[in-house]
């Protein structure tokens, strides 16, 4: 195989070929246990805890399957507008891996829970792309390999591995798309859009956070090339558990350039996984990909089929809650913001932040304002998202709340936000500690304008000759001398009024 390191420039690979994709998505469902045994499912336990004979593949023990983890796969289907099988089996997936205790996964082949559906995902000029879904299916996720002595934590290299086998029959539902085609360039943006759309549905359901940090969520980008006028597809690459959105478009983008080098020049695509380097945004060869007949699929013969009534199925679709591109267009019409900024609340993951801190009493703007402005920016330096910030929407709320009614400015009001941040108590412990309240007395206040003008007497000549836009030296002056504690809209006001200038 020829290894292509120079990539074919985007729009020459567009120029003479159309992309088609296939997103492979694997969801963690958010069971307490596991989706063929009764261990546990909890993060952060030591290797090899959570595990009984069921999950290690232990002769004689027989799994039975999760109820919960059939509802949840369920709830999916129906959100993605597919069909509920009214009789599905599982079936064994058969290869060898060393984190498969088992040498075999149950998953669903032929009979999938849910099929033939689709997910409306919108795009960042508002173009609506229907991408098509194949089938939405439940399975086991593996155990987890840890390489040692290398540079990469790869398993070239390494001196030795180890192996965890806590996460061995973690509850997957795995969705996959039909053939992605007639996106053009927009390819890698559509697939991020639609792994971004799928995270909110996901979330909205509430059978997973969704938490592609976390690995909770993770999508493998399946892409091939074929050349304009051509109908039949190309050979696909899989790039394996690309992890964020971002990423997610950057491996389609990356595949597209490196397919069209590599038959540019004359090359085969070879049908294979590929690792996504966050780095610099290139793939690298994986191991050659198996086609499904490879895995000799088989019925379980260990679990009965999985047979909902339509009575429950019908329950399940009437409890379904708002899809999320229905809310936020909702939302958007209700706090009066446009695309952009709506995408930008989206992007930021701020929606129910600023939802639950309306609902708590503050108005839309002055919610968005805080948690797209200072929050955002704490976030930002943090690394990580608004709502994980130690801040809650009630505190947000009443911060608001001081600065309506006058107790706080915006700058003292960012103190606050930074006390509470730094676990120094609610907003109003915070204001009272630090003394950040504004200076209301009026004679306080009048004492420092007096001060002001006594000092400034230059400027005040100016504003009384009708410079009435000097005055903002004045208000500065003020401000400084309450430590930006001041009102500045009345500290204005007073200084006119001791100037005998009206504003008009």
């Amino acid at each position: 195989m020829t290894t292509f390191t120079e990539l074919l420039s985007y729009d020459a690979a567009l120029a003479a070929y159309d992309p088609v994709m296939g997103l492979e998505v694997h969801v963690e469902l958010g069971t307490r246990t596991k989706m063929f045994c009764g261990c546990s499912t909890e993060l952060g336990a030591d290797p090899n805890s959570q595990t009984c004979p069921v999950c290690l593949g232990l002769p004689g023990a027989l799994p039975v399957v999760n109820a919960i983890g059939i509802e949840s796969a369920i709830k999916i289907g129906l959100a993605l507008n597919c069909e509920i099988a009214e009789w599905c089996r599982f079936a064994r997936k058969n290869y060898f891996y060393p984190d498969m205790p088992k040498n075999f996964q149950t998953s669903q082949y032929d009979e999938p829970i849910a099929f033939n559906g689709y997910l409306d995902v919108q795009l960042e000029d508002g173009e609506i792309f229907r991408v098509e879904i194949e089938r939405a299916h439940m399975e086991e996720d593996t155990g987890k390999s840890l390489h040692v002595g290398g540079a990469t934590g790869r398993i070239h290299g390494a001196s030795h591995s180890l192996l965890d086998y806590n996460r061995a029959g973690i509850p997957l539902i795995e969705i996959v798309t039909k053939p992605i085609e007639g996106a053009g360039e927009r390819a890698p943006e559509v697939a991020k859009a639609y792994v971004a759309e799928l995270r909110e549905v996901i979330k909205a359901l509430g059978v997973s956070e969704a938490r592609m940090d976390k690995g909770q969520m993770r999508c493998d980008v399946n892409l091939s090339l074929r050349p304009h006028g051509r109908e039949e597809f190309g050979t696909r690459s899989e790039t394996k558990n690309v992890n964020s959105l971002r990423s997610v478009e950057r491996a389609a983008r990356f595949e597209i350039q490196r397919h069209a080098a590599v038959l540019e020049a004359g090359g085969t695509i070879v049908q294979e996984t590929r690792h996504f380097h966050e780095e610099d945004g290139s793939t690298t060869a994986g191991r050659i990909k198996d086609n499904a007949e490879d895995y000799r699929y088989f019925p379980e013969p260990d679990l009965v089929p999985v047979a909902p009534a339509r009575e429950w199925v019908e329950e399940l679709r009437a409890a379904l809650p708002e899809m999320p591109r229905v809310r936020r267009n909702r939302l958007r019409e209700e706090w009066g913001v446009n695309e952009h900024d709506m995408q930008s609340i989206l992007n930021a993951g701020a929606v129910d932040s600023i939802v639950a801190t309306i609902e708590a009493g503050a108005d839309s703007t002055a919610a968005r304002k805080w948690w797209m402005g200072e929050l955002a920016r704490n976030a930002n330096e943090q690394g990580v998202s608004v709502d994980e910030l130690p801040v809650t929407p009630a505190q947000v709320a009443r911060v608001a709340a001081l600065v309506a009614d006058g107790s706080l400015n915006d700058k003292l009001a960012r103190k606050v936000f930074e006390g509470v941040l730094a676990g120094e108590g609610d907003p109003d412990e915070v204001v009272e500690k630090r003394g950040l309240k504004v200076v209301s007395d009026e004679g306080a206040l009048g004492a420092a304008v007096d001060e002001a003008i006594a000092g400034n007497a230059a400027i005040a000549d100016k504003i009384r000759g009708g410079k009435v836009a000097a005055v903002g030296a004045l208000v500065g002056a003020v401000m400084k001398t309450t430590r930006g504690q001041a009102d500045a809209a009345r500290v204005k006001e007073l200084i006119l009024e001791r100037l005998g200038v009206s504003e008009g």
